[in-house]
């Protein structure tokens, strides 16, 4: 068995956005084709504590090298008052040779970056074909740790994003995501603005990463053209799911568990306002560009898949460059 700690899983990931991209994009690739068994996750709550939540998701990815793991993630929003990072997670990889165990990795890293790169890719492909101002700057609403590995990969992605607008509950904490933004990226310009809404009408790329767990925020500001990463899920209003262009992951998994789209399914009665899925976009099986008129969002539920295609990268590297500890005899 191998453990990798936070530490030796950021040694193999800081500095490798294309590789994990790459896993991301063929992760995607393998569900659209089929090569992938992601059964639905699995929501451990609290009946006292209904903010927090566990959350396991069991996946496996097909193909030349194929990986099977379970990601254990805890979601806890009231870390982040005690200056606790909200999220917290495990991630175990089995042979799929005999099925024993074979790796134990730190998962939050992992899990923040495969949701940020999924982003990321989604946005590559959605704005295809938009003017270059669409892809210079960028809102976050929500100043966490999903929406700062968003930018992460944004910058990647998009050499010319130059300009970003911030909001969150908390002005403090708004002010203080906007210094950690400057003090890695000097060269970007970075703006607070007092609310959601404002934020919106900054930029036609827009990421909302919050803990919103009910929908509060319209796209009625957004500028024609607008391209919405919604990727905690729960932000948007009925009416402007039903009104958008919408692009998903996977219909099954995100049409459930109280998402806006799970509520706009149950409004209207079905989910022909679900217009395609990434994998099937990335694999050329369908197409769609930018739409300088619509407002197109993007809805990941979030894939174990795309967490078994980059931990099995890490282990990989992390294998290669000899880190980690290894724990002989684990099953004896």
């Amino acid at each position: 068995m191998l453990i990798l700690r936070k530490s030796d899983v950021l040694d193999v990931l800081d500095g490798s956005e294309r590789a994990v991209r790459d896993a991301v994009s063929g992760a995607y690739v393998a569900h659209a084709e089929g090569r992938t068994v992601v059964p639905h996750s699995t929501f451990l709550r609290f009946p006292d504590e209904p903010g927090n939540r566990i959350i396991a998701l069991p996946a496996y990815v097909g193909g030349a090298h194929p990986v099977a793991s379970l990601k254990w993630i805890a979601s806890f929003p009231g870390n982040i008052d005690r200056g606790v990072e909200r999220a917290s997670a495990a991630i175990l990889l089995n042979s799929m040779t005999d099925g024993r165990p074979v790796a134990l990795l730190e998962g939050s890293v992992i899990s923040a970056r495969r949701t940020a790169a999924s982003a990321a890719v989604a946005a590559r492909e959605l704005t295809s074909g938009a003017p270059e101002d669409v892809r210079s700057g960028v809102s976050l609403v929500g100043c966490g740790v999903i929406n700062f590995e968003v930018l992460r990969f944004l910058r990647s992605e998009f050499p010319e994003l130059g300009t970003v607008t911030i909001a969150d509950l908390s002005a403090e904490r708004a002010r203080r995501f906007g210094d950690r933004i400057t003090a890695q990226w000097p060269d970007l310009s970075v703006t607070v603005v007092e609310d959601a809404e404002a934020a919106t009408r900054a930029h036609r790329l827009i990421s909302i990463a919050t803990t919103a767990s009910s929908p509060y925020l319209s796209t009625r500001s957004c500028e024609p053209g607008s391209v919405v990463l919604h990727v905690s899920l729960r932000d948007l209003a009925v009416d402007s799911i039903i009104g958008a262009r919408n692009v998903v992951d996977d219909a099954d998994h995100v049409c459930r568990a109280a998402t806006s789209l799970d509520l706009a399914q149950q409004a209207v009665g079905h989910r022909d306002f679900v217009h395609a899925e990434v994998g099937d976009i990335l694999a050329g099986t369908v197409s769609v560009g930018y739409d300088r008129t619509a407002t197109t969002v993007f809805s990941p539920f979030g894939l174990g898949a795309l967490d078994a295609a980059v931990a099995a990268f890490v282990v990989d590297t992390a294998t290669e460059r000899e880190l980690g500890t290894s724990v002989p005899g684990f099953l004896e």
